[in-house]
């Protein structure tokens, strides 16, 4: 035992010897590194060392593995849409979807040329059943159209769609195609240029290279101090548009979603009826059509700070909305902008369970009164009128101050372009500086007495000295033989072809009395259904306003043309009478026949006297300034909208 004892003692002296001496910490002393005290002190400090360590790999193994699945899925997600984009878009070229394409690689002109093919049928055909109207623009200034049909197929449909998204064509045109409802119309006028005389128009081209300013540049033209635009900021709206044609209802409908979007408030707007030309209009603007008319339309409609319908034809929907929200009677204006007896008929249940009424002329609301009173309907309010106004994109290019104008832009340089306008469609139009523009622009029904219209112009135009219509004046005989070729002329324009609203067999009996006047075949000129309608207020000479029955209910139309500065010839019934002043700011004639010889009488006395036409558009002109602007109506609306949305 002493031996092992004195060898272990050399041992120890020896890495005395040999390795440095410590000093502990705690008591100041040298200690030996393998000593027990030494071990004790530092044997804490290796094991806590390389379990950092080895936490720390762990961590960084796991992240880097996190990572990496990451870069996996987004380069899995990345390869989905990128097989899934050239799918939809018929890119098929390395054959990585599967069957083969080869035939069905085409350019896009091709396949332009492939359509216009496709949608062009024999008018003879005897198995033509339903055909849509379809104008395409012959030119690049969109002048003059050629009518072609389409022939109703399913199947054909449903090959031509699958052929474009093959072939590549333009998202754009399979949008137009899906929908079927933006640039196809029902039948309206029979196929070929030859049978209705000559279409012009519309000219937005024109306006947009004459006036360099277009709608599209418009960014607001909200006025943000007024009372309406601080009662819908931040509000929630939906609308109610009965269909989405250019006439009047839908059209006052979209501008004033236009203001509410430009006065900072959220819109929807829900389309009982997609057929017409506002869908794109409404995309172009940015406004949110919803898609379905029913349920998701009830959900939105309770969920908004007010909801405004805008024609009696929307009574079916408000019944429901009715229905299903017991607290939907305080939040609904109903903005009604017919006058006729079966609208009546349609609305007359639901009229006395909405908070609020308005209607669009006085005429109209004694006419509606008149129909509550014999059914025994009372109204929860009185009914509000809120006339209608001539928008600030007509206004401006009308040279009226509106929100539009810019140093640039003044009212003075509008008026200046005004009449390159006019002078470029005139020319377009093939007119002469002595022809007398009468104009037209509505739905093409008989409540618009187009036909009455026709036989004016016929009347007027007739050159036999007997037919002349004695109108108290002492016009000059018409000139004979050589000097007879100086004459001036009236020439009519109709609007609007391609309209939902018009009337096929109506329109068909007025091409019949046109075929059947030699003189009106060159006399007479169609338009299609467009919103683009400055520059044909700025070629015209005259406004006629021949709507039979009750009269107009406001027409708009009417307030445009006189901004305009047109001398306006109206029927002597419903709101007309209450625009145009007769011989002051336009001419009134009865309606029905006996209106006939008068309306021909006043359209050839304003030929004859242009200065006169001249003097009645001016004062039409001030009487917009002062009561049918943007400013106007929606100091009315505000009141409307303030009392419908108080509590009471």
């Amino acid at each position: 035992m002493d031996e092992y004892n004195r060898i272990d003692a050399q041992r120890n002296s020896g890495r005395q010897s040999s390795r440095p001496v410590l000093k502990s910490v705690l008591s100041g002393k040298t200690t030996p590194r393998g000593s027990p005290s030494f071990r004790r002190l530092n044997s804490s400090r290796t094991p806590r060392r390389d379990g950092r360590i080895n936490g720390f790999s762990t961590n960084c193994f796991r992240s880097n593995r996190i990572v990496l699945w990451l870069l996996l899925i987004t380069l899995w997600a990345y390869a989905g849409f990128y097989i899934q984009s050239r799918w939809a878009h018929g890119d098929n070229k390395d054959g990585i979807f599967g069957g083969n394409d080869e035939n069905h690689e085409v350019d896009n002109s091709d396949a332009s040329s492939d359509l216009r093919d496709e949608v062009k049928i024999n008018v003879n055909q005897p198995d033509v059943k339903k055909m849509d109207l379809v104008m395409e623009s012959n030119n690049s200034h969109g002048v003059s159209h050629n009518i072609s049909l389409v022939k109703k197929s399913s199947k054909r449909s449903r090959r031509r769609s699958s052929s474009r998204s093959r072939r590549g064509i333009k998202k754009k045109v399979l949008e137009t195609e899906k929908s079927n409802e933006v640039e196809v119309q029902e039948e309206e006028i029979p196929q070929t240029n030859s049978t209705y005389g000559m279409l012009v128009g519309p000219f937005g081209s024109i306006e947009d290279r004459l006036l360099e300013w277009s709608p599209t540049k418009r960014s607001g033209t909200c006025d943000r101090k007024s009372q309406f635009a601080r009662l819908v900021w931040s509000r929630k709206f939906v609308l109610i548009f009965h269909e989405l044609s250019m006439t009047g209802a839908p059209l006052s409908m979209m501008e004033l979603a236009s203001e509410l979007l430009s006065c900072g408030a959220t819109v929807s707007v829900v389309a009982l009826s997609r057929k017409g030309g506002l869908l794109s209009e409404l995309s172009r603007k940015k406004i949110k059509v919803l898609e379905d008319k029913d349920k998701l339309s009830f959900k939105a409609a309770m969920k908004a700070d007010l909801v405004i319908a805008g024609s009696a034809v929307c009574a079916s929907w408000i019944e429901q909305y009715l229905d299903h929200s017991v607290a939907g009677t305080q939040k609904l204006v109903w903005w009604i902008m017919e006058n006729r007896r079966e609208y009546f008929d349609r609305s007359k249940l639901s009229l006395n369970r909405v908070k609020t009424l308005a209607f669009l002329s006085e005429t109209q609301s004694k006419q509606w009164l008149g129909w509550c009173e014999e059914e025994n309907i009372k109204f929860k309010s009185i009914p509000s009128i809120v006339p209608l106004s001539v928008n600030d994109e007509l206004a401006f290019v009308a040279g009226i101050s509106c929100s539009l104008n810019t140093p640039a832009f003044s009212t003075e340089k509008m008026l200046e372009k005004r009449l390159l306008l006019r002078k470029s469609v005139r020319d377009e139009m093939g007119l002469k500086d002595t022809d007398m523009l009468v104009m037209t622009l509505s739905s093409i029904n008989p409540g618009k007495g187009h036909l009455s219209l026709l036989e004016s112009v016929h009347m007027a135009n007739d050159k036999r000295p007997g037919a002349m219509v004695d109108d108290g004046q002492s016009f000059k005989k018409m000139l004979r033989g050589s000097e007879e070729k100086k004459r001036e002329d009236t020439k009519l324009l109709i609007g609007s072809v391609g309209s939902k609203s018009n009337k096929v067999i109506y329109v068909k009996s007025l091409l019949g009395f046109v075929s059947n006047h030699s003189d009106l075949i060159n006399s007479v000129m169609w338009t299609p259904a467009t919103t683009r309608v400055a520059s044909l207020y700025s070629a015209a000479d005259v406004y006629v306003i021949n709507s039979q029955g009750l009269g107009e209910t406001f027409g708009r139309v009417t307030i445009e043309a006189m901004a305009f500065g047109l001398p306006v010839v109206g029927t002597d019934a419903g709101g007309t009478k209450e625009i145009v002043e007769h011989n002051v700011s336009g001419l009134l004639h009865p309606i029905g026949h006996p209106g006939t010889p008068v309306l021909s009488k006043h359209l050839r006395y304003l030929l004859k006297n242009p200065i006169e036409r001249q003097r009645l558009g001016l004062e039409g002109r001030e009487k917009v300034k002062k009561m049918y602007l943007k400013k106007h109506m929606y100091k009315i609306f505000w009141q409307v909208l303030y009392n419908t949305m108080k509590v009471n």
